[in-house]
């Protein structure tokens, strides 16, 4: 590439350049990313397609740049104009002629912007990190940034964060809804619980949260599905067998929060065993649907027990032509675990699993170490006599099984508490729970 059009490229994505875009903040991840800027790692920014790493990463470098802008260089590999192959030397030139042209001897931070494209990317940028003390981010779908295979040139060297698209009090924040604490809360219930109705049936994307047209968000939510399953599964893992992986993944998004058998898939879908493992992978690999196990105290109990499945954001599965009304408890159950899996992001000795014998069932099983910490059901209710005994007495005998005091039935607008076979059970509204 020549020198001046690479100027031009990164002219447009700088804040030194033309670039002027306002991102909205996102707290959590912004403590975190704080925190690991101290270290002297690669910061590895990963997460399904759309879910606003670059966002994030974007806002960060512009508060942390005000003083001199030109101590960040941002290089958005998604720009049509740069070759279709980049290779470490293209890499090289981009850094010589920001030097140049730029900022030849202060430069702090540098962002690789979808560095899926780049062969050989970690090398360039180890040579930043440890021979420049440059500090680097990098962003990607989690499809193409598989810490396995990066993980060998960057030893040590890296730390990983997960974007997910947004919890319900990110939703909240970017439709500027503030809650000025307990009694403010309770004012706005009803406001609140038509909002979560949006967030159930839409999700949590940013890009279809900002969105004012309900048509806008279906086209968003049906193109980014599309894009998953062609551009982060089809095309990364090279799967041939196009209209069985297709069909796997309408089963998986028909039957959100269940146990799923793939001996039985396999018959399904005439695929072996083998395929059903390995397009599974693929999606909880970029990030379509995620997995559960079920909780046993041995290990490889726990891997080769049935999964139960949940689609990472739910407007995936109101939009694709499933009534949303008619599964609003299944819905229900998968923003929860949403705002599970996003904790485990930020509690590394956090797990997460399912719980069934031959006679009980528990949605939610939450370990911190060895230790069990909290029973969750899940259940569209909005009065403790629409209640399912059979939820009640499940919970109570996993108690006693897993040895778990902590018991907590998520329900759709009843709070309280009651003392069931001397244990306390705790109720409360999935809208007051998600903003804990």
């Amino acid at each position: 590439m020549e020198e001046r059009n690479i100027l031009e490229i990164l002219a447009d994505w700088n804040y030194w350049g033309n670039f002027k875009e306002e991102f909205i903040k996102r707290d959590k991840y912004f403590d975190k990313i704080k925190h690991f800027f101290k270290g002297k790692e690669v910061i590895v920014v990963k997460g399904v397609r759309r879910s606003g790493k670059s966002s994030i990463i974007y806002k960060f470098v512009k508060d942390l740049s005000k003083k001199d802008e030109k101590e960040i260089l941002l290089v958005n590999f998604e720009d049509p104009r740069f070759p279709s192959e980049i290779t470490l030397d293209d890499l090289n030139k981009i850094y010589e002629v920001f030097l140049k042209n730029v900022n030849p001897n202060n430069l702090k931070c540098v962002v690789l912007d979808e560095v899926q494209y780049i062969d050989k990317w970690e090398k360039f940028a180890r040579f930043l990190s440890e021979t420049k003390k440059v500090k680097v981010f990098v962003t990607g779908s989690s499809s193409k940034l598989m810490s396995d295979e990066y993980a060998t040139v960057l030893t040590g060297r890296h730390l990983d964060i997960e974007v997910f698209p947004l919890s319900f009090k990110e939703f909240l924040f970017f439709k500027k809804i503030s809650l000025d604490g307990e009694i403010d809360i309770i004012k706005k219930r009803f406001l609140l619980m038509n909002l979560l109705n949006e967030y159930l049936r839409f999700g949590g994307f940013p890009e279809v949260v900002l969105s004012e047209n309900e048509k806008r968000k279906i086209e968003l939510l049906r193109n980014y599905f599309s894009d998953i399953l062609t551009k982060d599964i089809v095309k990364r893992f090279s799967v041939k067998k196009l209209v069985q992986l297709e069909s796997l993944s309408k089963i998986y998004i028909s039957n959100i929060a269940t146990i799923q058998s793939f001996n039985k898939l396999k018959g399904v879908l005439n695929l072996s065993l083998d395929s059903i493992e390995r397009f599974s992978r693929y999606f909880e690999v970029a990030r379509l649907f995620l997995f559960l196990n079920n909780f046993k105290y041995s290990v490889k109990e726990q891997i080769r027990s049935m999964k139960k499945v949940y689609v990472i954001d739910t407007g995936f599965y109101s939009t694709l032509g499933f009534k949303f009304s008619e599964n609003i408890g299944k819905i229900m159950e998968n923003v929860v675990a949403l705002e599970l899996f996003r904790k485990k992001e930020f509690y590394p000795y956090f797990e997460i699993f399912y719980y069934k014998n031959n006679d009980s069932e528990v949605d939610f099983v939450l370990k911190e170490g060895k230790k069990i910490k909290q029973l969750i059901q899940v259940t569209y209710a909005s009065s403790k006599n629409e209640i399912e005994k059979r939820e009640l007495k499940a919970l109570i005998k996993a108690s006693e099984f897993l040895r778990c005091k902590d018991l907590l039935i998520i329900t759709w607008d009843y709070e309280g508490e009651a003392k069931i076979e001397n244990k306390k059970v705790v109720f409360k509204p999935l809208w007051k729970w998600l903003l804990i």
